[in-house]
């Protein structure tokens, strides 16, 4: 994004707001030094519809003020800072649970209304110009959010940067390759919360698909469940799966629905065939398919009923082939209140 230069009114007329503003964002300042008063300025950014930037500045009309544009005005009023944290995890097109304007500032002289910034140490080789913006490199980016917590919004920014990912209908591959740069990211600049920041890092995994698949992971991971994440399986009719969770001493699939609904009908019909085919495969013994609202926010239920589908699979293993029938799972696990939602029995 450019700089401006403000060369003041032109025989006596001023200068259009549109004309003095820098890719969308005009500040008060340089209306005042083009020759505009205060009351004259306020009036017209009304009349025409400018939007207030919280923290300094005006989106001009249409512009939403969004991540990307407040970022720049941060910029703009509070030349150096630079744009960290979940700001530049926006940026870096990393997904995060929650967006925030936040900053750094190397400095640690300078606060910033609306926003958070952050006094740390940042040397020049932890930064890039990232969409015209000033930030935090990568590795730098994700080393900060591990050291700031909490730990589940820190490893779905992690495992986002790890691998490939669909952001506003736009494929992009990994942004690092592995958990090294991270790593020295976290030697190379030691600050508070380093230590703790390595434990989380350790558990990262590069195969997981969304957020919620993280979150899942982590719920998992604390109650002392462990899945293979993206294990390939095979079905009768030769198609390769690749479960979200799959616990392969007692067959059971664990699938993580996103956030985003499937939005055609193809799109839903073939979600459908994936998971009726899921469990053909000779390995499955039982699909459950959680919903990533229960994941994020019933974090015991979700624990629990994966559990009860882990002991049932044992259970019916246990019993041997003419045991349990499909049907006599599904009425297990549903006829006794369990609140599984979908469920298949192999």
């Amino acid at each position: 994004m450019g700089e401006r230069q403000v060369s003041g009114s032109v025989s006596g007329e001023r200068i259009a707001l549109r004309e003095l503003a820098v890719e969308g964002v005009l500040l008060t300042r340089w209306a005042l030094e083009a020759g505009w008063s205060r009351n004259s300025l306020f009036r017209r950014l009304a009349a025409e519809e400018w939007t207030r930037i919280p923290g300094g500045g005006w989106a001009e009309p249409g512009r939403a003020a969004d991540l990307p544009l407040r970022q720049w005005a941060g910029q703009l009023t509070t030349p150096g800072l630079v744009a960290s944290h979940r700001s530049a995890a926006v940026l870096w097109r990393i997904e995060v649970l929650r967006e925030e304007v936040e900053f750094t500032d190397p400095q640690r002289s300078r606060r910033k209304a609306g926003a958070r910034v952050h006094w740390l140490a940042l040397p020049p080789e932890e930064t890039a110009v990232v969409c015209d913006l000033r930030a935090t490199t990568v590795a730098r980016t994700l080393a900060d959010l591990l050291r700031r917590g909490p730990r589940e919004e820190a490893l779905v920014a992690v495992d986002s940067a790890l691998g490939r990912r669909t952001l506003g209908g736009t494929r992009r591959g990994p942004l690092i390759d592995g958990t090294g740069v991270v790593a020295a990211a976290l030697a190379t600049t030691p600050l508070p919360g380093a230590a703790r920041a390595r434990r989380w890092l350790a558990l990262a995994d590069p195969a997981s698909g969304s957020p919620a698949e993280t979150v899942a992971r982590l719920r998992m991971h604390d109650a002392d469940l462990h899945p293979e994440s993206q294990a390939e399986l095979r079905t009768p009719a030769d198609r390769y799966l690749r479960p979200d969770f799959f616990f392969r001493a007692e067959g059971v699939a664990v699938e993580i629905e996103g956030h985003a609904y499937h939005g055609t009908r193809e799109a839903h019909r073939r979600d459908v065939t994936r998971f009726n085919d899921l469990a053909t495969c000779p390995e499955i013994s039982l699909v459950l398919r959680f919903a990533a609202e229960e994941v994020f926010h019933h974090a015991e239920r979700f624990v629990t009923r994966v559990r009860a589908a882990l002991a049932t699979a044992t259970s019916r293993a246990a019993a041997g082939p003419g045991g349990w029938a499909g049907g006599a799972l599904r009425e297990s696990l549903l006829g006794r209140g369990s609140g599984l939602g979908d469920v298949v029995g192999g």
